[in-house]
């Protein structure tokens, strides 16, 4: 067992506490990393609050990227030393979805606190949120979650690639699956909604359109790729349709709100489709006319983490991102340390932040 400080929830919807934990060495198929950047994204903070339900006390954070420091057993591509991205996306790699290219969506269960490599002073599990636990200096976590990176890239900028990036970059070109010369809107111009955004442009859309609340946000989607903006008061789908001259091709919505997913389908021209990418609590439920919908040749589709394959499409994103066709360093808004894991939690609640990073080296 090696001690190390973790930011643990005892209580849903109460401030962090700073703890040494124990972590286990890595077993079969399982990798040990050093954490030196972590973002916080909105779903650490859904779990936080207990929306998206889990045990506790609960380690979060899966929005990583660090050093490996050892291999267990079985594990293949991955020696020590190496820089790696750390992702919530743990696949057997045999049931029928990972054998149909969709790992996201892995069908084998797994137990994140009787299976979990993190425990008290006193040896009682902690659950390891996601797979991942990473708002810690140190994680064990299985193979699959991990892809090699190249050791030169700032591990703060590498940690976005973890989560945001891949949701929202993937939700345009894979999940949504976006055509040249389509229309798009984004709702919500946030951390995965710039990487919509992104994504919706380098899939080739004649038009991407970003709606937001906040007007200085929808400034920001402009650096990103968006070729018009609309502030999202009164009936922004109206005013979409009169700038595109008819409804959206996509919908991709980015933000965990139930009433957001209510209007999305205004938002749509005949045969469009809605991409689900921001996550409500899971008590909150929306509604749509299915006639409509069914008469138009409409369709809703869930977006899991971009239906990305790790070390298929991690390898690919850099590579645009060092091509200067991806924007990754002007996502960070905050760098804070673990000691500050709830200022930069509150400051991510907000609403403002694109990305805040707790950065450990």
């Amino acid at each position: 067992m090696q001690k190390v400080r973790a930011a643990v929830c005892r209580e849903f919807n109460t401030p962090l506490k700073i703890e040494e934990v124990q972590l286990r060495a890595p077993g079969m198929g399982e990798v040990a990393v050093d954490i030196e950047a972590v973002a916080i994204c909105h779903s650490d903070i859904s779990f936080w609050q207990g929306g998206f339900g889990g045990a506790l006390p609960a380690v979060y954070g899966h929005e990583a990227a660090g050093i490996v420091t050892s291999v267990g057993d079985g594990v293949m591509g991955i020696k020590e030393g190496d820089s790696v991205c750390v992702t919530l996306i743990h696949s057997c790699g045999h049931c029928t979805p990972c054998q149909s290219g969709k790992p996201t969506i892995c069908a084998t269960p797994k137990d994140n606190m009787a299976g979990s490599p993190i425990s008290d002073e006193n040896g009682e599990p902690i659950f390891q949120a996601m797979a991942s636990g990473a708002f810690a200096e140190k994680v064990v976590v299985d193979q699959s979650q991990i892809c090699v990176i190249p050791d030169d890239m700032a591990k703060d900028v590498a940690s976005l690639i973890s989560c945001g990036v891949i949701t929202g970059v993937g939700a345009a070109v894979f999940a949504a699956d976006i055509e040249v010369g389509q229309d798009v809107v984004v709702i919500g111009a946030g951390g995965v909604g710039l990487n919509a955004i992104q994504g919706a442009k380098i899939a080739g859309a004649r038009r991407v359109v970003a709606v937001d609340m906040l007007p200085e946000k929808l400034e920001v989607a402009k650096e990103f790729g968006a070729t018009d903006v609309v502030l999202a008061e009164g009936k922004p789908w109206s005013e979409v349709k009169k700038m595109l001259g008819k409804g959206a091709d996509a919908v991709l919505v980015t933000v965990g709100a139930a009433q957001v997913y209510d209007q999305a389908p205004r938002y749509l021209g005949a045969g469009g489709r809605v991409v689900m990418v921001g996550l409500p609590h899971g008590d909150k439920t929306s509604s749509y006319s299915p006639l409509v919908m069914a008469n138009q040749g409409q369709g809703i589709v869930g977006s899991m983490m971009g239906d990305v394959v790790v070390k298929r499409d991690i390898p690919w994103i850099i590579d645009m991102y060092k091509q200067g066709r991806l924007k990754l360093d002007e996502l960070i808004s905050g760098r804070w340390t673990l000691d500050q894991v709830n200022e930069a939690i509150e400051d991510t609640k907000s609403g403002a932040a694109r990305r805040n990073v707790i950065v450990f080296k």
